[in-house]
């Protein structure tokens, strides 16, 4: 919104700031950071009056009765924080910032209708999986023809990385593809949200990479630089990734051990959406599975887990998702989250230089 002051430049010569997409990459963080740090008691303590007894706590894993009574949705304190920020920073003429929204605010609200429930029931059954994961899959897929709608003929290409030249054109399946890409990643944020601050810094540091990523897939000097494709538009992503660094410095204050707060399916559902699909459109969704290799990791633990039990009776890991097995191998709760941070920071490094390594 605040691109549009620069049609006054010509009058007011610093308004020109805010044609450079640092200077609102800076702005969108500062003022998701202060949005959320001014409005985040509020919130807390308003949900805190509504939920009474808060999210309930699993009985069946390691011990967090002490965490009982500790709200839940605080998912709603980071996205006000994005969309607020995004809306004043970001320019509001790319597609794709509009096509990220819909992904965010759409899973946000199939998570908070899912936390409502649980916190309401009191009880660990939400929504139906079935009828949730076709919710998702219908905004996934609203969102990936969004794409092709917008975006140059190669949006339905797959770019492999490290290898220049080598592209899969997948035609009309892109969509199916594109949409299973974010289903399936956003629950997979969703999964590893279960200790104070494990899944929001790995959340900071994916989209913070995919923002840099985006940028430069936005520039076509960069883009013909690097050897990577060119999807115009795509800049202003590294706002939104902004945005979300800021909301998610000013949660983590709330979510530190002890939690405040927790995020919920609310919070983990939108960013686990946001960042892949950031990921489909600037076409690096095999780079997604680097940069996120920690979300990824608990899903399969999960899916392992289940399908170990189902076709031998025995499970391969004490508890799943896999941080509850480090748990139950005596891991401290500080020492899980810090350890699966430098690991997603690790990986950020290495998803980033898939950009040069080609």
């Amino acid at each position: 919104m605040l691109t549009w002051l620069t049609e006054l430049s010509p009058y007011f010569s610093p308004l020109n700031l805010f044609r450079y997409l640092t200077f609102r990459t800076i702005g969108a963080t500062a003022t998701a950071a202060l949005f959320v740090f001014f409005f985040g008691p509020a919130i807390i303590a308003a949900l805190r009056i509504k939920q009474g007894k808060g999210q309930p706590i699993r009985t069946d894993g390691p011990d967090h009765l002490k965490k009982r009574g500790t709200p839940t949705m605080g998912g709603l304190m980071i996205l006000s924080g994005l969309v607020v920020s995004t809306l004043l920073w970001a320019n509001l003429r790319s597609p794709y910032v509009w096509i990220v929204l819909l992904v965010t605010l759409g899973f946000g609200m199939i998570g908070f209708y899912d936390d409502y429930l649980k916190v309401t029931k009191q009880s660990h059954a939400g929504f139906a999986g079935r009828a949730r994961l076709a919710l998702e899959a219908l905004i996934a897929l609203v969102a990936c023809w969004a794409m092709t709608a917008v975006g140059p003929s190669s949006t339905t290409a797959l770019y492999l990385p490290f290898i220049n030249g080598i592209v899969i054109d997948f035609g009309l399946f892109f969509i199916a593809f594109g949409a299973f890409i974010i289903v399936g990643f956003g629950n997979a944020v969703n999964l590893t949200d279960g200790l104070d601050g494990l899944a929001i810094v790995p959340v900071m540091i994916a989209t913070g990479t995919f923002g840099v990523i985006a940028y430069c897939t936005g520039n076509l000097l960069y883009a013909s630089y690097l050897g990577i494709h060119h999807v115009p538009q795509t800049g202003d992503l590294l706002v939104i990734a902004g945005a979300v660094a800021g909301a998610g410095m000013g949660f983590l204050w709330f979510n530190a051990p002890p939690a405040q707060i927790f995020m919920g399916d609310t919070g983990s559902l939108a960013l686990g959406g946001l960042i892949s699909t950031v990921a489909v459109i600037i076409k690096h969704e095999i780079v997604l599975l680097i940069v996120g290799g920690v979300f990824v990791v608990e899903a399969l633990s999960v899916i392992v887990q289940v399908g170990s039990f189902k076709l031998t009776g025995k499970r391969v890991f004490r508890m799943a998702p896999i941080h509850h097995h480090f748990e139950k191998l005596g891991w401290s709760e500080p020492q899980i989250v810090m350890r699966f941070w430098i690991i997603s920071f690790v990986l950020a490094l290495l998803g980033l230089s898939t950009l040069k390594v080609r």
